[in-house]
């Protein structure tokens, strides 16, 4: 399970640069980014997403298939971070 304090800076990182309207506070965990019973983020946002994950937290994401697997909601981009700040 992600922290919260992780979980709650990518959710803020993705309203100011996605420039989403709706607060962090009503983002959750587990809502799907992609679909449109979720955010319904386009490719787009993908990329903004890649750029602004690399320069807030210094994870890069080296392709469309990790980006695919790792974008689907937030706690799997915490995830993602945590598992590549632990190497």
């Amino acid at each position: 399970m992600p922290d919260a304090d992780l979980t709650s800076r990518i959710k803020k990182m993705m309203v100011e640069s996605l420039m989403l309207k709706i607060s962090p506070e009503n983002i959750g965990d587990d809502t799907p980014l992609f679909t449109p019973e979720g955010l319904a983020l386009d490719s787009i946002d993908a990329l903004q997403l890649i750029v602004s994950i690399e320069k807030n937290f210094g994870v890069p994401t080296p392709s469309a298939e990790v980006a695919r697997a790792a974008f689907v909601s937030v706690n799997t981009i915490a995830a993602y971070i945590t598992a590549k700040k632990a190497r």
